[in-house]
């Protein structure tokens, strides 16, 4: 085990809120390894670096010497949760859970160790659990508690529809922290209620409740909204080194650190280091570039990460760039359109013909296409902005 106050230091990075912190802290002095559990439904085939965050986490525990058990919710899959959504979520098929598991599988192991990962399927228990022990499971909650839960608050007020089986879900997620004995459980901030479920029916059986770990969600390129495909601000682990490069580059400086807090697994210390040497007049870029690095090695490999750095210095370094670009600083506010910026910096004329250029492809930032007509922009990015191939401007907004 590692000295406890430097494991504690390494939990609590990067965490949104522990509950309960006290609790963590006497179960790790108990010298055991901890049961870690994180359950995942397999909705989606694809993750991108807001999904890792949590898996972050999870190899944080492992390295410190814990179980990790990753749980997919071939089960609780069928039934949809609706966390944080406005409707009901559509339950998948079996073959469509099942597809997507293995596909979770493939992409878990590039951040955890496989060695140290003890995979477990909800069916095991859940099939089993039969309608006697769906309505004992029921019988331990009220409609009233059910309701405390914000997104069937907010429905319900509205006057939209809760299926029965929705009410079921927080439940079935509580009683897989029974089965496992979880210690500790994660999950994102949208997943409070559920998370609390586990710790109240694992008291009703007796067992020592879990600690809740909840991460944030990842702010995505623009700094503003959280990462995800909808908002076209996303890195998908399975994308090509260059582009993740590009991509990790064209955050601003001040995310750059968020990214280090909760993407990287450098020490705490030698983050902190980092910021004093950018403080002290080393360039951001060269940090960004670690940063970048780091995150391509990991889902790719140390040679990937080589070769999208060269690729990068060879279009930005070895005169693949004019020597005379105009440098413009630009006010963001509390966020500007693409278009505006590239209106403002003179590399269109109009913001109509900005959208134009995006469309068609031609409009860039440090070399990565621009996708998003809607892009908002957010104080403290900078980089080189292109359009066509002959207008550039290197850009920072303040």
């Amino acid at each position: 085990m590692a000295d406890l106050d430097q494991a504690l230091a390494e939990i609590q990075r990067g965490t949104d809120e522990i509950l309960l912190e006290a609790d963590l802290l006497e179960k790790l002095k108990e010298g055991r390894p901890l049961r870690i559990k994180l359950g995942a439904d397999p909705t989606a085939p694809d993750i991108h670096l807001g999904h890792t965050v949590i898996l972050n986490k999870m190899r944080t525990f492992q390295d410190l010497g814990h179980e990790v058990i990753f749980l997919i919710g071939d089960f609780t899959g069928m039934v949809g949760d609706p966390s944080g959504k406005n409707s009901t979520r559509p339950p998948l098929t079996r073959e469509q859970v099942l597809a997507n598991a293995e596909t979770y599988k493939q992409q878990v192991f590039k951040i955890l160790d496989p060695a140290k990962t003890r995979i477990e399927f909800n069916s095991s228990w859940l099939e089993d659990l039969g309608a006697a022990g769906m309505i004992r499971l029921a019988s331990q909650q009220t409609v009233a508690r059910m309701m405390e839960r914000d997104d069937f608050k907010k429905r319900y007020a509205s006057g939209q529809s809760i299926a029965i089986h929705e009410f079921m879900y927080p439940l079935l997620q509580g009683y897989d922290s029974v089965e496992l004995k979880a210690d500790v459980e994660l999950g994102g901030t949208d997943q409070k209620f559920n998370l609390l479920m586990g710790r109240e029916l694992q008291k009703a059986a007796g067992q020592k409740p879990q600690t809740v770990i909840m991460m944030p969600l990842l702010e995505g390129l623009d700094g503003v909204k959280k990462m995800s495909k909808s908002a076209h601000n996303y890195i998908g682990v399975s994308e090509p080194a260059g582009e993740m490069f590009g991509k990790i580059m064209s955050i601003s400086d001040d995310l750059m650190w968020r990214y280090f807090e909760l993407l990287s697994f450098r020490p705490l210390g030698e983050i902190e280091q980092l910021k004093a040497d950018v403080a002290q007049g080393t360039n951001p870029r060269d940090v960004k570039i670690a940063l970048a690095k780091e995150i391509i090695a990991r889902f790719h490999d140390e040679a990937a990460a080589e070769a999208a750095h060269q690729e990068f210095i060879n279009r930005f370094q070895k005169g693949a760039l004019p020597e005379d670009i105009e440098e413009v600083e630009l006010v963001a506010g509390e966020g500007i359109a693409i278009a505006n910026v590239l209106k403002e910096a003179g590399l269109v004329g109009s913001t109509s013909d900005a959208m134009r250029m995006i469309k068609q492809g031609a409009a860039k930032i440090d070399g990565v296409k621009i996708e998003d007509t809607r892009l908002q922009l957010s104080a403290g990015t900078s980089g080189v902005f292109q359009v066509g191939k002959r207008k550039f401007a290197k850009i920072t907004l303040v």
